[in-house]
């Protein structure tokens, strides 16, 4: 992060300076205590369990000197650091603030990426595919909401050339407010699926809300673009409106790139034939799941549009590897694990399956499933998709865990074929206590569900057995 003064930041927030020097400037930006050093500005946000006003005496003594605040009730007598405190109505949008503001005064070409499901991954894609030209930067972790995207932010400086940016949400607005901070020149959506449909009440209401990513584009003849994985329904030239170039993506005959011939070879990876203005070539892509050569045809058309040729994109893609928990392979003692617990929607995880089902293997294929969560009034019908399709795909054993996922199990057990076994578990523990019965060497296991089901412990497990 480049130097802010503190008077700078008092004058993007409409802040007030309450006490303190404002020449003194900051190297880094926090919002959480256990990581604030000196150089840095500690942001008190206010959340649901927790008021980080209370943590400012802990953030003075690891030798922070600046802190944003919201209130000073309770916690200037437990300080006698001298400090430079910076008074605002509410720091979470504050720290948007004081986000756009560093950020304006960076020469980097932005990227903003949102979707249903995949938009994570093909953040990961378009990245590797603008590092073979840019100095490029992605989300700091996976922090793509009011606070996280902001805080990824302050990870560039001015070698920064180029940014891609996640933007994540669960209700009307945030989108727009994420635009509001960071004012991409290119937007990218994924899909419309279901995630979050809970708070959004519909599809058309979550195509809505992912449509405010085109509220800050420019024009066209400025640069403005926005680029989709073409559907039927909602992400295509009949739907989408506003002055910014429009580029599609999909398997139909008449988007500018088009995907055919996915060959899948599970957890080994994918390739599959991209053809776009009477150019056509093979694109390999060593990550699981067919839903990413969608994705990696996403990562190459921002890579040409910002200047990069295909096959260079290519290069970029062979070089990827995914964030966190996204069908990550662990090798255990005696079987090999296919690690997806990030999160899970019906979408995801029928691909989950799917990349399960198409790996070459000579010991059984297992799937280990979750609740899904935030489906609202579709949580009986997604989870009952996801049996039938675990049913269909050719594994030998379904294993189900969680209140919602009985559906899933029950579903399965109506559908399977003679060769494949479903059992359902209430909790996880009564689950963990079986693993060593169900799961043998050899075996290939798939371990999915929404985070909240903590499956990760799971995974834990199984690397022993």
């Amino acid at each position: 992060m480049n130097r802010l003064k503190v008077k700078e930041i008092v004058e993007a927030t409409g802040g007030r300076l309450l006490k303190g020097n404002p020449e003194d400037f900051v190297t880094g930006v926090k919002h959480d205590s256990r990581e604030c050093e000196a150089g840095d500005m500690f942001v008190a946000i206010i959340g649901e369990n927790s008021d980080g006003h209370s943590y400012i005496p802990q953030v003075a003594d690891r030798g922070c000197r600046t802190v944003m605040v919201s209130h000073t009730e309770g916690w200037p007598e437990k300080t006698e650091s001298e400090l430079n405190v910076i008074l605002v109505e509410d720091t979470e949008h504050a720290l948007g603030d004081t986000a756009a503001f560093y950020l304006s005064r960076l020469d980097v070409r932005k990227v903003a990426v949102t979707g249903s499901v995949g938009k994570t991954s093909t953040r990961d894609l378009i990245y590797y595919v603008l590092s073979e030209k840019y100095n490029c930067v992605r989300n700091y972790k996976n922090y793509n909401n009011l606070i996280g995207l902001p805080l990824s932010v302050f990870q560039m400086d001015d070698t920064t050339e180029a940014a891609v940016l996640e933007m994540g949400m669960d209700r009307f607005g945030e989108i727009r407010r994420l635009c509001e901070i960071v004012r991409p020149e290119t937007g990218v959506v994924t899909n419309i699926g279901v995630s979050h449909i809970e708070r959004l009440g519909s599809r058309e209401g979550i195509f809505r809300a992912k449509m405010e990513i085109t509220e800050q584009l420019p024009a066209q003849e400025e640069g403005g673009t926005l680029i989709y994985a073409q559907d039927a329904e909602f992400l295509n030239r009949s739907r989408i409106e506003g002055a910014f170039g429009q580029i599609s993506v999909g398997t139909d005959s008449d988007c500018d790139y088009v995907v055919s011939q996915v060959d899948d070879y599970g957890i080994e990876g994918i390739e599959f034939n991209l053809a776009h203005g009477g150019e056509s070539l093979r694109v390999h892509i060593p990550l699981p799941g067919r839903h990413n050569a969608l994705n990696g045809a996403l990562a190459l058309a921002v890579g040409e549009l910002m200047g990069i040729p295909l096959e260079q994109g290519c290069e970029g893609l062979g070089k990827a590897s995914l964030t966190g928990r996204r069908l990550r392979r662990v090798e255990g003692r005696s079987i090999t694990v296919i690690d997806d617990t990030y999160n899970a929607s019906p979408d995801s995880v029928r691909s989950a399956i799917d990349v399960l089902a198409g790996t070459d293997r000579d010991g059984r294929k297992v799937a280990i499933l979750g609740d899904m969560f935030e489906l609202g009034d579709s949580e009986e019908t997604g989870h009952r998709a996801v049996g039938a399709h675990a049913a269909k795909a050719g594994i030998d054993l379904l294993c189900t865990v969680g209140k919602a996922s009985r559906a899933m199990a029950d579903e399965a057990e109506k559908m399977k074929p003679e060769t494949m076994t479903v059992k359902h578990f209430d909790s996880v523990q009564e689950l963990k206590d079986e693993l060593r019965a169900l799961i043998g060497e050899g075996d290939l296991v798939l371990v999915k569900a929404s985070r909240g089901m903590r499956l990760e412990d799971i995974v834990e497990e199984l690397v022993w057995i």
